[in-house]
This record gives C-alpha cells, structure tokens and sequence, in this order.
C-alpha cells in the first residue's frame, strides 16, 4: 500500500519538505522506521533519535525541521497528523453484507441489508442494526437496542438491553454494555434489588475498550456524548453523564450518578465517587481517588507518588506525627477559648 510523499501531504493538507515523489508504504517510531517508512517527532525529548533515524522522511514541527536531514512532511500538530497518516496505511478488510448462517436474529429485529451479522451472533426483539455496522462474531444484542450507521462490534461485546449506539461507534472485544447498575436498597437486614429500567446512550464516534463495562440506569440513562474515549477495563456506573470528547485510560471506575463535564482527561485506575459532578477540561492524575465535585478547570492529584519504601515510611512517620499535632493544637484552642470565657 505505497503512496507519494506528496500524495500523504495532499491528504493532509501538509507542507511537503523533499522529494515528493519518494514512495512511502508504512510508518514507523524513529528508532524503527526504514527508508520507505514515515516517522514522526512530537515531543521534543526524542529529538536525539533523528541523528541515527532511517526513516525515508519524518512528520516534524517546522520548528524542528533543521534537527532532521532528510524529506519532511511540515505539521503545527505532529502528533495528531501521524494518526491521520497512519489511518492511511491501516488495512481492515472490509466484511461483506449479510447474515451469517449461524447467527440468530429474533423476528421482531431488523438488520439492515448493508449491515454484516457475523458468524454465532444472537440479536433479541425489537433491536435494529443499521446500515453499514459489523457486528463482528460471538456479539449478544439483547432486547430494545440500535446499533448505528457505520459502528463496529469487534467480537463477544454484549448489548444486554436499551443500548443506543450512534454512528461510527467502535466496541473492543468483551465489553459488556448495559447490564444492570449496582442499585441496592438495605431492608430488615438484608439488600434489596432496585430494578434498572434505564437504559444507555452513547453518541457518535465513541469507543468502548476491551473488557469494559458501562451498566445501564436506574430509571434514567447512562449517557456519554459524542467522541468520548475509554480504555480497556473500565467500570461506569449507573446513570453516570460523560460530557462529549473526555478520555479515560485503564482501570478507572466512575461511581453511579456522576456527572464528568467536557475535554476531560481522567489517567490510568483513577476512581470518581459516586453523585459528584467534575467541570469540562478537568485532568486528573493516575492512581488519584475523587471523592468530591471539581468546580474549576485545571490539573488534579491525590495519593502519594512513588518513592524509595525506607523514604515512604519516614514520611508515613511524619504524616501519624502530622495529626498528633493537629489534635493538641485543637485542645489547646478549644482550652484556651474555656479560660477566655471564664
């Protein structure tokens, strides 16, 4: 699948710095790519590995450009045009329309003819499956769902019930989507099961990670807006509300009913407590526990980061000492406010 140099800038809308004629059939990091293969710099830490790259050109800042000898594709946002160049290289075949054999399809659902229904798939009453989806092998859509125009069902992803896809939404293998939400109600000492009579909502061009979860609400919806992203391994509760284009990487759980605004970014095992509201174009930091609503747009942390264990039990030590402290300086206020009194 080679192109022109000059073809990937066209595409790009890029500056091409070189010899546009040079064929290009992949890309590749820096350290690894060949002389038919497109590199890309984006963070400047990696400027060294230009000295030794083989690569036939390189997707640079033109701030950068007199770091690298070598043809060049000029980019404001490098990072950003080498996925759009790899996109262009990536080679997914197209499945053909139709229903496989050994698929199941209740009467009361419709597929649509331009629609491909892989090989054991199960699709329950009343759910509908639009043109140009894949609903790749070993997938169960329960009862009451749509899947939109263009998404993709890997492979053993689970619609349980009232799952709403929009169009071009991607599904890893294993995610589980609306199954039921963690409602409890304790009684004369034991749980109640609270029926989740919601269902979920997830907007255009999302994509679901591999082995996620996302339960369907209670009595509302659980809803992520256009464009969000989770990672594999990830828990969304109840009702929970992702405002469209947030990011969320692996192992992070969001409690029931919380509401995540906008541009958000939420690192690696972070966990949102439940029925707090967190503001657009929040980050926070990997490992930190939320246990409260962020009102204001910023960076956020918790927990301690990782240190020598010798260094981490002194200052274990000094956090025990930290409250001892605090508590004589609370009696000895509240002692002095008596006398003062008296």
């Amino acid at each position: 699948m080679s192109r022109r140099l000059g073809d990937i800038a066209d595409v790009l809308g890029l500056g091409v710095d070189g010899d546009p004629d040079l064929m290009i059939d992949g890309v590749a990091t820096l350290a690894n790519a060949g002389p038919s293969q497109l590199g890309f710099l984006a963070n400047p830490r990696y400027r060294q590995q230009l000295d030794d790259c083989r690569a036939g050109a390189v997707l640079i800042h033109p701030d950068e450009r007199s770091h690298w000898r070598g043809a060049a594709l000029l980019s404001r946002h490098p990072y950003a045009d080498f996925a759009r160049a790899a996109a262009l290289f990536e080679n997914c075949a197209d499945l053909p329309a139709g229903i496989h054999p050994s698929a199941v399809i209740n009467d009361d659902a419709t597929v649509d003819a331009a629609a491909h229904v892989g090989a054991h798939v199960s699709i329950g009453a009343r759910s509908r499956v639009e043109a140009g989806a894949v609903i790749g092998p070993g997938c169960v859509i329960g009862e009451d769902c749509v899947v939109g125009r263009d998404s993709r069902l890997l492979s053993r992803v689970s619609l349980v019930c009232r799952v709403r896809l929009g169009e071009r939404v991607l599904v890893h293998p294993g995610a589980v989507i609306g199954a039921d939400g963690f409602g409890l109600a304790m009684h004369d000492g034991r749980w109640i099961k609270v029926p989740q009579q919601g269902g979920v909502v997830i907007g255009d061009d999302c994509e679901i990670g591999a082995n996620t979860c996302i339960d369907r609400g209670a009595l509302d919806d659980t809803v992520l807006e256009e464009d969000v992203r989770l990672d594999n391994l990830v828990q969304i509760g109840h009702n929970v509300v992702i405002g469209a284009h947030t990011a969320m990487a692996g192992c992070c759980a969001v409690a029931g009913s919380a509401r995540i605004g906008r541009y958000c970014l939420i690192a690696g095992g972070v966990g949102i407590a439940g029925h707090i509201e967190i503001a657009d174009k929040v980050t926070v930091t990997a490992m930190s526990l939320v246990t409260h609503s962020i009102r204001e747009p910023g960076t956020y942390s918790s927990g301690t980061p990782l240190m020598p264990n010798a260094d981490w039990r002194r200052s274990a030590v000094q956090f025990k000492r930290l409250q001892r402290k605090n508590d004589k300086d609370a009696a000895s206020s509240g002692r002095n406010a008596r006398n003062s009194e008296e």
